[in-house]
This record gives C-alpha cells, sequence and structure tokens, in this order.
C-alpha cells in the first residue's frame, strides 16, 4: 500500500466522516441523479483533493453524448466519472456507457458511481476494446480511523493520481492474477526447479519439463487459468518481460555478461552439475 501523506490522509478521514451522513440523507429521500452529481462533485473537491473551478468539469460532450463529470489536469483529461442517481444498482449496462464513454474520449480510466459505491474501471485499447475492474469501494463502509481504508480512498485523490498509485496498483493486482502465477508456473526457469526438485527425490527417474507441463495442465491447473484470452494475455506480458530481461542483458559490456551456455537445452550428467546449471541461470537473470 502507498504512504499517505499526513495531510491527504487528514482530509481523507474528515471527508469520510462529513460525507457518510450527506450519503446516508439522500439515499433516504432517493435523490435523482442531478443532485447525485452534486454530492460527487464535493467529495471529488473536498474528499479527493481536486479543484472544483479548474478540475472537475461537468457534462464533457463525447461524440455527441455527454459525460456526467471529467478529471482534467494541465488541460488534458485524465479520467471520466459517470454517475447515477444514489438509490440505483450500478449494472453492467451502465459499466458498458462508462466504457464507451473512456474508449470514444481514449482515456485510459473511468469510474462509474452512485455517490455510495464506486467503481474504477482500467480501459485496454484492443479489438474488442476491454475493460477490468480494478477497485470498488463502499464510501458508507469506510472508517476514518482505519488506515487501511485510507490508504484505499487515496488512489483515487489528486495526489495519488499524480504519483501514479492506481496504475501501481492495478500492476500489482496483474502480478498476482491467477492468469499471471499460472503463467510463470509454466515457464521454463519455474519448470526447471521443478525437474531439479523432482530428481532429487527420485534421481533414478527421468523426468523432463514436457512431462511435467502435462501434469501441471491437465491435473493440477484449473483450465481457466491456463486457457482463454486472459491466460493468452497473462503469457504474452511473461514474454515480453523476458525479452526486455533479455535485450538488458544483450546491452551490457562483454566483460561484464557471463559467458552464454549453448543453444539448446543441455542434459546435465549429475545432479551437482544440474544444480550448478541451475544457479548460473539464476545468477543471469538476475544481472
Amino acid at each position: 500500500m502507498p504512504a499517505v501523506p499526513n495531510k491527504v490522509a487528514e482530509r481523507i478521514a474528515a471527508g469520510i466522516k462529513r460525507f457518510q451522513p450527506i450519503i446516508a440523507s439522500a439515499k433516504s429521500r432517493d435523490v435523482g441523479e442531478s443532485d447525485t452529481v452534486i454530492i460527487v462533485t464535493d467529495m471529488l473537491s473536498e474528499v479527493f483533493g481536486y479543484d472544483k473551478y479548474s478540475e472537475i468539469t461537468s457534462e464533457t460532450s463525447i461524440r455527441g453524448t455527454w459525460c456526467d463529470l471529467a478529471i482534467k489536469l494541465d488541460g488534458a483529461i485524465e479520467f471520466l466519472i459517470e454517475v447515477k442517481a444514489i438509490g440505483s444498482e450500478l449494472k453492467d449496462a451502465h459499466t458498458k456507457q462508462a466504457v464507451d464513454y473512456s474508449a470514444n474520449q481514449g482515456t485510459d480510466w473511468v469510474i462509474l458511481t452512485n455517490g455510495e459505491i464506486w467503481r474504477i474501471y482500467k480501459v485496454t485499447f484492443a479489438k474488442p476494446i476491454a475493460h477490468e475492474l480494478v477497485l470498488e469501494i463502499n464510501f458508507t463502509l469506510m472508517n476514518s480511523k482505519k488506515s487501511s481504508d485510507i490508504e484505499l480512498l487515496y488512489h483515487l485523490t489528486r495526489e495519488g493520481w499524480l504519483r501514479s498509485a492506481l496504475g501501481e496498483f492495478h500492476t500489482q493486482q496483474q502480478a498476482l492474477s491467477r492468469f499471471f502465477l499460472g503463467a510463470i508456473i509454466l515457464s521454463s526457469p519455474v519448470l526447471e526447479v521443478v525437474r531439479r526438485e523432482l530428481r532429487r527425490f527420485s534421481p533414478d527417474v527421468k523426468i523432463n519439463t514436457e512431462q511435467i507441463t502435462s501434469v501441471l495442465m491437465q491435473e493440477v491447473l484449473k483450465r481457466e487459468v491456463v486457457e482463454g484470452e486472459k491466460a493468452d494475455e497473462a503469457r504474452k506480458k511473461l514474454n515480453k518481460a523476458a525479452s526486455r530481461l533479455l535485450r538488458t542483458k544483450s546491452s551490457k559490456p562483454a566483460s561484464a555478461r557471463p559467458i552464454s551456455p549453448p543453444m539448446g537445452p543441455v542434459e546435465p550428467e549429475t545432479e551437482q552439475e544440474e544444480s550448478k546449471e541451475i544457479e548460473q541461470r539464476n545468477e543471469d537473470a538476475d544481472s
């Protein structure tokens, strides 16, 4: 979790105390969307720290339609906010509407809220356009004395945005996703470590990484973790990261790089040689 500056933490805590009863009262009166927009605007200013007059814009025109609010920093729209009436349930159709606004505007982030529930989506400009729910906050359940709640709300603040807190949170989420972990488990370095450990227990049995992969995919990992679009995307990201690592290594002077092993897999004759081989790979990866 990010370190929240004291002044920001104090502002968030005060905002929780101030707006929770306002939200509760508005919900009990079943106020409409226009009144909810006013409440959300005040929250963006007083809780999250955006300037009401220069950074919060209303009724942003997007290809002939209107999005309720937008946050603009240094003249550029950073993200959009689609607001629904405070008593309304946020439905899939509302999500699609918000994501379409974001896609047409060209912004990576969009918020869908009814003042009580805040949903933050990351929009991916692929074919077709994709979106991912990164964060969902029930503002009425936030505790002004709980540091984890203050840190959660910090991701939406002006200060957090300028420090890319939300982007870092999303990156951490991706790294710990079941798809990314599945891709790592099935990657060559991890499979080699598993093979080494299996041979340690059964030194007389020949085991190769293809056999390990087959067992993991068919009997250990869930099918949804290793198949489908999200699994493919995780493998692509892992391969890109590996490629960047290789480019970084290749850019080093020859004297600073370890001697590369021969191309293609080489079967170690003894467990000791295999251990040295794995250690060398780990050293290469860390360099």
